[in-house]
């Protein structure tokens, strides 16, 4: 999938774009029904999809000390809007100047004349413009002036509620990754290269991969059943894992780090990119009399672990 980058609003002469509108974070399950409406319209007009989003989050911008944290980079976005059936990614810089753009300039700059929309998919609740003072009633009325048709979704539902980046965000605060892949509609990850760390887990007879992340939400501290990817082209994988997100108890605690212990795997690692799917909440993260202790109760993690990913496959 090609990104573009908005920063400048010049006609991109794209063919008959049927665009979704939204931030996109997690990539969840209501937003992959907005890009599948995209999609599906943009095939009947035998015309190009595309995702357009906001970069930084709005929230950045405005409410600073208030933005959430992101569940997915530009590039991860991206990744799996194309696996969708998205063809464009849009990435318009949000900044002061432009949450003052009233919501007919907004539709009229960004929509008519640089991305030349035929058809504009979004959620029903849809806010755009100065103050958010724009809604789907005026979008459609924009459209009829300036040549797109409006589709508004209603929001996907789960457990009788909408699904959110904020639910996720929720869920993987208390660890529960098994719900945050319900609302994902796949396994919550995070990529990361592979860095040398104290070389405890080696000298244990347990080595784990330390990883440097790019992402910047993380579930909550505990052992998890994971299981990771290599990202780089022809590289070998997937392995079962065992993931220990926490600060390492038993020898002083520290900074959240994220270590995986890939299961029979033997090899160097370092300077590799991994992504890590995170699939099942072993246990708490907790502190160890000694050494002996915590190898054993990692042993009894790697055979809990390699129960809970038999059953994924």
């Amino acid at each position: 999938m090609e990104i573009v980058r908005l920063g400048s609003l010049a006609p991109r002469g794209w063919r008959e774009p049927a665009v979704t509108v939204g931030n996109f974070d997690g990539v969840h399950r209501g937003h992959q029904a907005l890009v599948a409406a995209a999609v599906a319209e943009a095939r009947l007009l035998g015309g190009t999809a595309i995702a357009l989003t906001f970069d930084p989050h709005p929230s950045r911008v405005l409410s600073p000390d208030r933005a959430p944290r992101a569940l997915m980079t530009v590039e991860q976005k991206a990744e799996i809007l194309d696996a969708l059936g998205a063809e464009r990614l849009a990435v318009l810089p949000f900044t002061r100047e432009l949450s003052h753009e009233s919501p007919e300039d907004f539709a009229r700059l960004v929509l008519e004349e640089a991305l030349a929309a035929r058809v504009v998919v979004v959620g029903s609740g849809f806010r755009f413009g100065h103050r958010r003072s724009g809604d789907v009633a005026l979008l459609t009325a924009l459209g009829r002036r300036m040549g797109f048709r409006v589709v508004a979704m209603d929001p996907v539902l789960h457990e009788g509620a909408p699904i959110s980046s904020t639910r996720i965000r929720e869920a993987l605060a208390r660890a529960d990754v098994e719900a945050a892949a319900e609302l994902l509609g796949r396994p919550f990850f995070v990529d990361g290269t592979v860095v040398r760390g104290a070389g405890r887990g080696r000298t244990l007879g347990i080595p784990t991969a330390n990883l440097d992340l790019v992402n910047e939400t993380l579930p909550g501290r505990g052992v998890y059943a994971c299981r990771c990817h290599g990202r780089g082209a022809g590289e070998p994988g997937p392995w079962d894992a065992v993931v220990n997100v926490g600060r390492r108890p038993t020898f002083g605690g520290g900074e959240t780090t994220v270590e995986a212990h890939l299961l029979d795997y033997e090899g160097d690692l370092y300077g590799r990119t991994l992504r890590v799917e995170f699939w099942e909440l072993l246990r708490d993260e907790r502190s160890f009399r000694g050494p002996e202790a915590l190898v054993a109760q990692i042993r009894d993690d790697i055979a809990h672990a390699r129960t809970v990913l038999a059953r994924t496959r």
